[in-house]
């Protein structure tokens, strides 16, 4: 298995991390662990926000503009990977 190290990393952000790592009864290397997998595996994290902030803004545009700019926007997502 793969092993990173994370330098600078503020006191703060790690007493918070040790805090819920004990509320979950961790480690907290088990937490951080638990946290960047839950991460990596969530898909979409960007087109959701994307999609939110879309919805709650009032338009004068058409809907058949925003759904172009939504299906180009998808484009863009899937051409990174």
């Amino acid at each position: 298995m793969a092993q990173i190290t994370v330098r600078k990393l503020d006191d703060d952000v790690l007493e918070t991390l040790k805090a819920r790592a004990k509320a979950n009864k961790r480690s907290t290397e088990a937490e951080i662990r638990e946290l960047l997998e839950k991460s990596a595996r969530e898909p979409n994290l960007e087109r959701r926000s994307l999609l939110s902030l879309a919805g709650s803004a009032p338009s004068n545009r058409t809907v058949e503009e925003i759904v172009a700019d939504i299906r180009a926007l998808r484009d863009e997502w899937e051409d990174r990977g």
